[in-house]
């Protein structure tokens, strides 16, 4: 099978070598007990999302953001930004054309939420043969990457 790995190493977010625990976000066909399994040893496997320094999903947009909101809330604003908001307005929600990469998995900084790493691996099936398989694809991928820096 032919893997494609999009390399997106913003300045703003970290390094795929600076990584040092994930959290995995429910995919797919539990793709994500897969991808836990295979990755113990690449990286710290976290089960509380609070210890990780990033976050591997199969879905970007809206419903990501909300979930990112819920495991990682802001800050409570001062009364300064409050004050500030409500001056403004509430933002209109932006449209995204974001969703299942039905194939894609993205690895997304907790800090800056940039993605710092993303890859295609196209399945055929959720056998669990053939995810344990697109697993061990992801993280040779990865592999390669923190070799690579």
């Amino acid at each position: 099978m032919l893997l494609f790995s999009l390399l997106a190493c913003l300045s703003l977010g970290a390094k795929i070598s600076e990584v040092q625990s994930v959290y995995l976000l429910p995919m797919s066909g539990g793709l994500d007990q897969y991808l836990a399994n295979r990755l113990a040893g690449v990286f710290r496997v976290v089960t509380d999302p609070k210890l990780a320094d990033a976050v591997f999903t199969d879905q970007l947009g809206e419903p990501f953001e909300q979930k990112l909101a819920e495991l990682y809330p802001a800050p409570e604003p001062s009364e300064k930004d409050k004050a500030d908001k409500d001056k403004q307005g509430k933002a209109p929600l932006r449209p995204s054309n974001f969703g299942r990469g039905r194939g894609t998995i993205f690895l997304v900084d907790v800090k800056s939420r940039a993605v710092i790493w993303s890859a295609y691996q196209k399945r055929n099936g959720s056998a669990p043969d053939t995810l344990n398989r697109t697993a061990g694809q992801i993280v040779d991928q990865i592999k390669k990457q923190q070799k690579a820096k």
